[in-house]
């Protein structure tokens, strides 16, 4: 129907009781119906993975009109997936991911469960977004985010994003009154030197710990560790295309027969 209110599909990593995705559904509410299903368990570094060992299972925390919130005991694609093909009442216009506890600029794209679910939407046609707040604590201040996010996604509602494209959001870890703005830029070129630590128990097993440094020095002005840097909102145009297009033609001199 011409006067149906927009449906906002909502998932996250962080598990469907963290603060951020609270922050996010409050934010968007007055948009459109919502719809949320996330996992009940923390989905960090997920990226893309799927759940194929053991049988999905959803229940439903809580039912009321315009807002519908769901937990599953999947991946965040996992949720995504549920929630589009199952959840939903109808093809959502608009898939929305976060706000994460910490930052998924730069290489983070890569591990993100936040942003897994965004791709995986974006690849099935639906325009999406992410939004990640770089502070890791889980009661983090996340009032800064409210206005960015309102503004973004009241733009994408009315203009939607290429096929194929989703948006990848990161916030400073400032008063909203000392973000400087936002910046379209491009992924900056990072890695993480991952390490484990091994530590003993309290039995006196050995286990190993995940750490590790991140080790950027791809700070120019257009990328998103330099907005950051600077004080800006970073919003990086993101898709699923891992061709590395500018070496194709050094490649087919070698190996094309």
């Amino acid at each position: 129907m011409a006067d149906q209110r927009p449906l906002i599909l909502i998932t996250n990593d962080d598990t469907v009781h963290a603060k951020g995705l609270a922050v996010l559904v409050d934010a968007v509410r007055d948009f459109g119906d919502i719809v949320v299903i996330s996992s009940d368990v923390n989905g960090s570094g997920m990226s893309h993975a799927l759940t194929s060992a053991v049988p999905l299972r959803t229940r439903t925390v809580s039912e009321e009109p315009g807002l519908c919130i769901y937990s599953c005991n999947g991946t965040p694609v996992d949720c995504f997936d549920l929630g589009a093909g199952y959840y939903c009442p109808r093809r959502p216009n608009l898939v929305l991911s976060g706000i994460n506890n910490g930052s998924n600029a730069s290489i983070n794209v890569v591990y993100s469960g936040t942003m897994g679910a965004v791709i995986e939407a974006s690849m099935k046609g639906y325009d999406a977004i992410g939004f990640s707040l770089l502070n890791h604590n889980p009661d983090a201040d996340f009032s800064a985010c409210v206005p960015i996010v309102r503004q973004i996604v009241a733009d994408v509602l009315k203009n939607p994003l290429p096929k194929g494209t989703s948006l990848n959001v990161n916030i400073p870890d400032l008063p909203y009154e000392q973000i400087k703005g936002m910046r379209v830029c491009r992924q900056s070129e990072a890695f993480w030197a991952d390490s484990h630590e091994r530590r003993i128990d309290p039995i006196g097993k050995p286990y190993w710990w995940l750490t590790g440094e991140f080790i950027c020095d791809d700070r120019e002005p257009g990328s998103d560790i330099h907005a950051l840097d600077s004080g800006y909102v970073s919003i990086v145009p993101t898709h699923f295309d891992y061709t590395d297009y500018k070496h194709i033609d050094s490649l087919q001199k070698r190996f094309n027969q």
